[in-house]
């Protein structure tokens, strides 16, 4: 008995202690940031100008265990940095989870999944001895469906993309390891992003894509990564305007600005602008360096002050201090250790519930069939092996994620033709396979069973690895290797067909939705290395499907108003992007942006409203994220959600708002809360939506400030953007 209350108190001191660090990092401020800059000016000065240049500077590419390195600094016990990719696990990492994708997890639109995916990430990049994990993405908005990165992000949204964000870090941050936001700002294509402009007007800049880097800034991101692409003509890391004016100032960011690999372009222009630290520090060849004794050159002649290199360095040492890295005990630099513990289940769970049903007829889920048919070659593990093309440029198998920086290696995959095996098995089920995209022989394997499952996929990745004519940004919104040709085949021998999509983005499924004997379409998004078990999960209804859509899928392509743009990109489209667009131009989608089945039923009933808002420009003193009553709580929104079928499940109700007409040429509707409650049969929940200043204010171009503008706003809750059961009203 006395071993078992030492257990529990351990435990319980255990909890009190991560709450802690949770709590503190939650509550970090203006406060935290100043005893971090604090401590960096007492390291400071005691660090020579060698030393200061050595911190600013990287070690140069393949020079040390990272993909991003620094020297140690002995003076003052800084260590040698690392800097290591990426946004969904360790890169090159051989005892790491891969995670699933920022797209899948923003698809589940559960707070405590992102939250809990983010903490596994934290806590696999400290045990490798990373001290910088390169993510999340909130530069990779999705305004052009066809973008190579979109799966990175969030998806096509800045408010789900910022929350997602802020969640993301603080858990990253609580563990001791510097997240950083990236890539800022407006890289939204892959092709040409090392030459192009993006040309973006003020309003559209603050109310789309500097949206989610506030809520990064606001949660105390230690680092920001600028982008390859040129800002309205200059370079994005040596824009003054983006770095000095929009970020460090409008924002209040206390950390520091790191350049992507060899993003940087100049030596005094990236200083004086903003850039604070140089990755790799040279470029791919191992030449052309910029910062190094060039920096040091330049602060010698003047061009750049000294007082300027200080700037950098406090602001790099200060967020070492905010996290805590200079305590002492933190790992040894070592990708390769193994430190996946017990977070495959967080990934099978976003997996799961990042899966969305787009239809059923009423096959789904399955029960114990007596004879399954698997079609495709990407309901089986790459044949050549799961990690056979590096950084996964490749789309043979299974897909679990998109290709490029941003990948990382699988320690097993589970293929959906693997899980289904296993499930058939123990349900005694016949099963047959068709591990081709090839429509000969089709026939035989699918004829007479009680469900065809064909597998599609289309990909994309990061534009220095070209995929089957794809650098990068996708050619077409079509279903690679013809997919809609396969699921034809197998329908005409099989009317009782379930198509499952792996994809990194919108695919047009017209031509698959009108097939007859297509009766569920299944969206499994990008699972990783779950993906086999996920979807045996849904398909059988282990769990009730609960996924949203985190972007629109069209009719055709030409819907988005949107495409891949040769030469610079003036963003003529302006806030209509994705949603935003098709309500603007009353355009009907296929499956509207917050979409998803269930296998059951929900009512939603009993809004609520109170606010105290009033109209007016935010004043409040500049914190981290911008004015202060920018995050105040102005408004607050309830809606009861009653589970009405007969199987557990969960849902997304949404919020969205439309401002007043005195809020010139705004969207019809804009995501400003969701919720996710999980349900017994007959059991209600309520979602609370608290509304924030910043929620219910448009960007005033004249008067260069957030503005909550006079009069009524629409108040609109539904299961998803186009799907509004409850509508009220509130005024400011």
């Amino acid at each position: 008995m006395a071993l078992q209350k030492l257990v529990l108190l351990a435990a319980a001191m255990l909890a009190r202690a991560e709450t802690t660090i949770e709590e503190r990092q939650a509550a970090a401020g203006p406060e935290a940031w100043a005893a971090a800059h604090s401590q960096a000016a007492a390291a400071l000065a005691r660090m020579s100008q060698q030393d200061k240049i050595n911190m600013v500077t990287g070690v140069g590419w393949d020079k040390g265990p990272c993909v991003g390195n620094t020297s140690p600094i002995n003076s003052i016990g800084y260590p040698q940095i690392c800097l290591q990719d990426g946004p969904l696990g360790i890169r090159f990492g051989t005892g790491v989870t891969a995670f699933t994708p920022g797209i899948q997890a923003a698809s589940t639109w559960d707070i405590e999944l992102i939250r809990q995916r983010a903490r596994y990430l934290g806590e696999e990049a400290r045990g490798t001895g990373v001290h910088v994990l390169l993510g999340p993405v909130g530069g990779a908005l999705g305004k052009i469906p066809h973008g190579g990165r979109n799966w990175e992000g969030f998806g096509a949204d800045p408010y789900i993309t910022g929350i997602a964000m802020k969640e993301s870090i603080e858990a990253i941050q609580s563990v001791g390891v510097q997240a950083n936001a990236k890539h800022y700002i407006a890289n939204e294509q892959e092709l040409n992003r090392e030459t192009m402009s993006s040309n973006v007007d003020d309003r559209t800049l603050h109310e789309l894509y500097l949206w989610p880097f506030a809520d990064a800034v606001h949660a105390n991101v230690a680092s920001v990564m600028c982008s390859y692409n040129k800002l309205n003509g200059t370079w994005a890391c040596e824009n003054d305007k983006a770095l000095n004016q929009l970020l460090k100032k409008e924002l209040g960011f206390q950390g520091y600005v790191v350049s992507d690999w060899n993003a940087q372009h100049s030596t005094n222009a990236a200083a004086n602008n903003g850039m604070d630290m140089t990755m790799p520090g040279s470029d791919f060849n191992g030449r052309n360096i910029l910062w190094g004794p060039q920096l040091n050159n330049a602060v010698n002649g003047g061009q750049v002050q000294r007082s300027r290199l200080d700037d950098m360095c406090k602001r790099i040492l200060a967020a070492w201090y905010l996290v805590g890295q200079n305590k002492g005990g933190y790992p040894a630099i070592n990708i390769r250790a193994n430190v996946q513990d017990n977070h495959k289940e967080n990934v099978r769970a976003v997996a799961r519930d990042g899966t969305v049903l787009l239809k059923n007829d009423g096959i789904l889920p399955l029960s114990k069939p007596k004879k399954i048919a698997v079609v495709g070659s990407h309901s089986v593990v790459n044949p050549k092996g799961m990690n056979s093309c590096v950084d996964k440029g490749c789309n043979e198998g299974a897909l679990g994620m998109g290709w490029g920086s941003g990948s990382v290696n699988y320690p097993y995959f589970v293929a959906p033709y693997d899980a289904l095996r296993t499930r058939a098995q123990a349900d005694g089920t016949q099963i047959s396979l068709h591990s081709s995209d090839s429509t000969n022989g089709v026939q035989n394997v699918v004829s007479g069973a009680d469900a065809a499952i064909v597998v599609v996929t289309a990909n994309s990745g990061e534009g220095y690895i070209t995929v089957e004519g794809n650098a990068g940004d996708r050619n077409n919104l079509d279903p690679w290797h013809n997919g809609n040709q396969l699921v034809q085949a197998v329908a005409q021998s099989n009317k009782n067909v379930i198509v499952v999509v792996h994809s990194t983005g919108p695919v047009i499924l017209e031509t698959i939705l009108n097939t007859p004997g297509v009766r569920a379409v299944v969206w499994g998004g990008l699972p990783s290395q779950e993906n086999g078990n996920a979807l045996v999960d849904i398909l059988y209804g282990l769990v009730s499907p609960s996924g949203k859509l985190v972007y629109t899928i069209g009719k055709s392509a030409s819907d988005y108003g949107t495409s891949v743009i040769r030469g610079d990109d003036n963003f003529r489209e302006g806030l209509f992007i994705d949603y935003r667009h098709f309500d603007q131009a009353r355009i009907e989608p296929r499956f509207e942006f917050g979409f998803g089945l269930s296998y059951t039923n929900f009512t939603f009933s009993d809004l609520t409203i109170s606010s105290t808002a009033t109209a007016g420009p935010a004043k409040g003193q500049t914190i981290p994220g911008g004015p202060a009553d920018l995050w105040e709580t102005v408004a607050t929104v309830t809606a009861v959600i009653k589970n009405t079928g007969a199987v557990a499940g969960a849902e997304v109700p949404q919020l969205y708002l439309t401002l007043p007409s005195s809020a010139p040429a705004s969207p019809p509707k804009q995501l400003r809360g969701f919720a996710k409650l999980k349900l017994a049969p007959g059991e209600s929940g309520t979602a609370t939506f608290n509304l924030r200043r910043r929620d219910l204010s448009f960007w005033d171009t004249r008067a260069q400030q957030w503005v909550v503008p006079a009069g009524d706003f629409g108040v609109s809750v539904g299961a998803s953007s186009r799907d509004i059961r409850l509508t009220g009203m509130l005024k400011a």
